[in-house]
């Protein structure tokens, strides 16, 4: 099973390499590997052309090579809610919840990841206008690891902010380059912006029909990472530095420590919503989007 992700290094998809590093699928019977593969859509498209298995992203990103969720299927989530991060120059002294502090400013996002922060800022009033939200310069090629290279730019004052994960954000804080404004799963941010998207783990319907007792092991593995992570996030250490950096794997633990309140692999039907009203407004989907039409109805995820 080859598990694509769009960002490695990187709190975001951990349970899914969790799942993996920890040995969880391997004791499903389950052979599988993590391949980094920046951007998110990239991800989808090669789940589309068959190159990958599973996709561990952003939920609503699978519209980009499935419009209308036709051919892809939502397994289970890794973690609840939209779990990206706006962060500001330090010396820009902006407070936490100040969301109208983008004016005028260089916001750095990647492709799809930026949708999240479009819709945030309409939601709360703000014209696009008025910011100038783009690629984070050197965030290019499969390779790339976006979060760190967002904390780069940040640093280097390439960019005035940026969006992306807590991994990201953690580094930018500790080096005091940059300070969080957003961190929408922890309540900042407008009405409704916790539900536009999650990270999931994503399969073709051709997938899992050809072997549901296969996704259904994939998601058990990832309910069992999920859980020995809550049980103790020292266990990301190990994990971390046989994936990560020095310096990064350091961090893991803790970043995974305050995610394991949000470890559900369920899907509740509130998110399923709330997503579909923000891929409408983003112009990525038009009409309802049925909870049976994206989740996959016979998977036990509870």
């Amino acid at each position: 099973m080859k598990i694509a992700v769009p960002d490695l290094i990187s709190n975001s998809y951990f349970p899914a390499v969790a799942a993996v590093e920890l040995g969880c699928l391997s004791d499903e019977g389950i052979n599988a590997s993590v391949e980094l593969l920046f951007p998110v859509d990239a991800t989808y498209r090669a789940l589309a052309a068959g190159e990958v298995d599973v996709v561990a992203g952003s939920a609503h990103s699978a519209l980009a090579a499935f419009p209308a969720w036709e051919g892809v299927t939502l397994l289970a989530a890794q973690a609840q809610g939209m779990y990206w991060f706006l962060v500001m120059r330090a010396d820009l002294a902006v407070q936490r919840g100040d969301v109208g502090a983008v004016r005028g400013h260089r916001i750095g996002a990647a492709p799809w990841v930026d949708l999240g922060l479009q819709q945030l800022l309409v939601d709360a009033g703000i014209e696009l206008s008025e910011v100038d939200i783009g690629p984070v310069p050197g965030a290019a090629g499969a390779g790339t690891n976006f979060g760190l290279t967002a904390a780069r730019a940040l640093e280097s004052g390439q960019i005035d902010g940026f969006w992306a994960n807590g991994m990201a954000a953690e580094v930018a804080v500790r080096a005091g380059t940059g300070n969080v404004v957003l961190d929408v799963r922890r309540g900042d941010g407008p009405e409704g912006c916790f539900d536009y998207t999650f990270a999931s783990l994503a399969a073709t319907e051709g997938y899992v029909a050809s072997d549901p007792a296969r996704a259904q092991a994939l998601v058990r593995a990832l309910r069992r990472a999920q859980a020995a992570l809550a049980e103790d996030p020292e266990r990301a250490t190990a994990v971390g530095e046989r994936v990560f950096p020095p310096d990064q794997a350091a961090l893991i633990a803790e970043l995974v420590r305050r995610d394991v309140p949000f470890y559900d692999a369920e899907i509740p039907e509130r998110a399923i919503t709330g997503m579909a009203r923000f891929a409408r407004a983003r112009g990525l989907l038009d009409g309802e989007a049925a909870y049976e039409q994206v989740v996959a109805m016979d998977i036990d995820r509870s």
